[in-house]
């Protein structure tokens, strides 16, 4: 072996063992401390050298999680660009990121997580309830043009519309009917998007939302 060889050999393995140190002078508690204050910089030293992208808070939040839950969006963007993260991880109320990014109305990590490849739908609440509950129209598009179902049906039967009549903006209303949701659509309860719409006081969404056909 060549002295250059070896002197390039012997480098590598110098770094390799920093890294590795570099890595055990942290533990979950530095990484969840620098998440919940976003700081990016920190987590990306922390990831870099080693550390699981997807490791659990003692809650069992798994990190991507928290760093949407707490708004922590510099941290959410080093994590989504992590090798190995999984974009599609449950909390334990069986939310995803892209639901949290939805209900929070983050335009940008929401179309982030969708190129990385994060799941538009998933049986009962879904990504779209989530985005129409948090009055995000663009989000709205954008997840039913990656194929979300337009009517999809939460563990009570309520749809996208309904959330939006209750808790979203009428921006939110206008994409879904737009796209062409049935006003007309009932949940387990027997409530339909103008139901949903009064029972928040909203009395002219309400009237809009009246049954007769699919448009406005």
């Amino acid at each position: 072996m060549s002295s250059r060889l070896r002197a390039a050999t012997t480098a590598a393995a110098l770094a390799l063992a920093a890294c590795t140190a570099f890595a055990a002078s942290f533990d979950s508690v530095d990484f969840f401390r620098a998440v919940n204050v976003d700081n990016a910089d920190a987590v990306a030293r922390m990831l870099g050298a080693g550390l699981d992208p997807n490791q659990l808070d003692p809650r069992g939040q798994p990190a991507l999680m928290v760093a949407l839950q707490g708004e922590s969006l510099k941290v959410a963007k080093v994590l989504l660009d992590a090798k190995g993260i999984q974009v599609d991880v449950r909390n334990r109320a069986g939310e995803t990121p892209l639901m949290i990014a939805a209900l929070k109305a983050e335009v940008d990590l929401a179309a982030a997580l969708v190129a990385h490849g994060a799941a538009v739908q998933k049986d009962g609440w879904s990504p779209l309830h989530y985005a129409a509950t948090g009055g995000s129209a663009a989000i709205v598009r954008l997840l039913l043009s990656r194929g979300a179902a337009l009517e999809a049906r939460s563990p009570n039967g309520s749809t996208p519309l309904m959330m939006a009549a209750r808790y979203g903006n009428e921006e939110a209303v206008d994409a879904l009917l737009a796209a062409g949701a049935d006003r007309r659509a009932k949940n387990d309860l027997g409530m339909d998007a103008s139901a949903f719409a009064a029972s928040a006081g909203r009395e002219k969404l309400a009237a809009r939302l009246k049954a007769g056909g699919a448009g406005r």
